[in-house]
């Protein structure tokens, strides 16, 4: 099974697709702890791959971003200290890999919390964001074709 890298909406970091349950999702936590916990349908689940960030052109899907971060930063987490920059600091520090990034529609707190996902995946190990993100979007367009079919 493909890993499909989750958001949650209310939990804090990110989550692995473990399985599927009557109830919901059953999801592992990515912080090292691998604490695995479900994630009811009432939750708004987000997978990453569904994700994208707002250019001056066209919008940015968040695989293509993260490669491009880690490709700046060598593999290694972020070499800014994201909880404590300035606003400034933080859109002079992302402009240097998406340097045409919309300044009015991407907010201080998007970039941080892009920079918080990001680090999980590094510490996860999780670094080829390309595939990952894209092979969750092909299971999750499987599954949406499996439905219209039923």
């Amino acid at each position: 099974m493909k890993k499909t890298i989750l958001a949650i909406s209310g939990k804090p970091g990110l989550y692995s697709l473990v399985s599927r349950s009557k109830n919901g999702l059953i999801v592992e936590a990515l912080d090292g702890t691998n604490k695995r916990s479900t994630a009811f349908a009432t939750d708004r689940v987000t997978s990453l791959a569904d994700i994208a960030m707002y250019t001056d052109e066209e919008d940015k899907p968040l695989g293509e971003i993260m490669a491009a971060l880690r490709d700046m930063e060598k593999g290694k987490c972020v070499s800014i200290n994201w909880r404590k920059a300035s606003n400034s600091e933080l859109q002079e520090y992302f402009s240097q890999f998406l340097p045409n990034f919309d300044r009015d529609r991407v907010h201080a707190s998007d970039i941080k919390k892009l920079l918080q996902w990001y680090d999980i995946l590094v510490k996860a190990e999780i670094t080829d964001f390309e595939e990952t993100l894209k092979s969750a979007n092909a299971d999750n367009e499987e599954d949406s074709e499996a439905e219209n079919e039923a």
